[in-house]
């Protein structure tokens, strides 16, 4: 199927964008890397009556880290295969590398972007419970300029998000992760490149005594939207990250989980998916800080 009649502008700057937007009203729709709006024009499933390419704005793709700030900051034009192959990434965020490596195929990865991605607040997107979990800031910018929106009240429903019908979303800030810290994200799926069964981001920062301090822990497919799970992070937070501890968490997120059934599970087996990817997540992450090379990503 073809899609439906469009008007098609290639946005000069941000700026502009964001001036296309206000005079084409609620018809418009932006463009970056196309591979969800473009297959959903297809399937006349969405029938913008304006396209507004934003996919060569100078400056959108930039990955950048702000060491006064302690923070690294990602355009929104970002492909998930620039965020794998970033030393940046790498090194500061390597929770947001491993995720990089997850999201569906080749060219999903190659032309696919991480602003796009957030906008599109698909519930079984790989990048929202990562940058929940990192506790990430999504930058909106509208006509009265720039604001930041903690990654855990962007999403408020199935693909909807708080960006406004005239905003772009411009960049993602996420806080550097001090010594001390790792983790992981897993991510069950039927075959590679499908959509999650369920997936869970954790990070954890533990002082020297083996104690947690920091945890962040968000789910993904388990809900109309990513789910950070509080009630799990607190259970961790302030005790040595022992058996009975990890397992008084995960009852927290399972209890968290939300998800629909569908052909990929049942709701109470999706739950017993998260409860059983975040004991293993957390494992993950506590080896690695002992040093081990130890494979996340991909769960089948």
């Amino acid at each position: 199927m073809y899609p439906a009649a469009f008007d098609y502008t290639i946005a000069e700057s941000v700026d502009h964008a964001i001036d296309l937007l206000q005079r084409s009203g609620e018809g418009a729709k932006l463009l970056s890397g196309g591979q969800s709006l473009v297959p959903l024009m297809k399937l006349r499933l969405v029938q913008p009556t304006h396209v507004i390419d934003i996919g060569r704005v100078a400056g959108l793709s930039d990955v950048g880290v702000d060491d006064a700030a302690g923070m690294v900051r990602i355009g929104a034009l970002a492909t998930h295969a620039q965020m794998g192959a970033s030393s940046v990434v790498r090194e500061k965020l390597p929770l947001m590398t491993e995720a990089a490596g997850v999201i569906g195929d080749a060219q999903v990865r190659g032309w696919g972007t991480l602003g796009g991605a957030l906008a599109e607040a698909d519930p079984a997107g790989d990048w929202g419970p990562v940058v929940q979990a990192l506790e990430g800031r999504v930058e909106c910018t509208g006509p009265s300029g720039a604001r930041l929106v903690d990654a855990a009240s962007f999403f408020v429903d199935a693909y909807t998000t708080v960006l406004a019908d005239d905003e772009v979303i411009t960049q993602l800030e996420v806080p550097v992760p001090s010594t001390g810290s790792a983790g992981a994200y897993l991510k069950m799926e039927r075959r590679a490149g499908d959509f999650a069964v369920a997936s869970v981001a954790v990070q954890l920062e533990l002082d020297g005594a083996g104690s947690c301090t920091k945890a962040g822990v968000a789910l993904g497919a388990a809900g109309l939207t990513p789910i950070k799970a509080v009630a799990a992070e607190e259970a961790l937070c302030g005790q040595p990250v022992a058996s009975e501890v990890v397992d008084a968490a995960s009852e927290r997120v399972v209890e968290a989980a939300n998800p629909l059934a569908d052909v990929r599970g049942s709701s109470d087996y999706k739950r017993a998916v998260c409860g059983a990817l975040f004991r293993k997540a957390v494992d993950i992450a506590l080896r690695r800080l002992q040093g081990e090379n130890v494979k996340g990503g991909h769960v089948r």
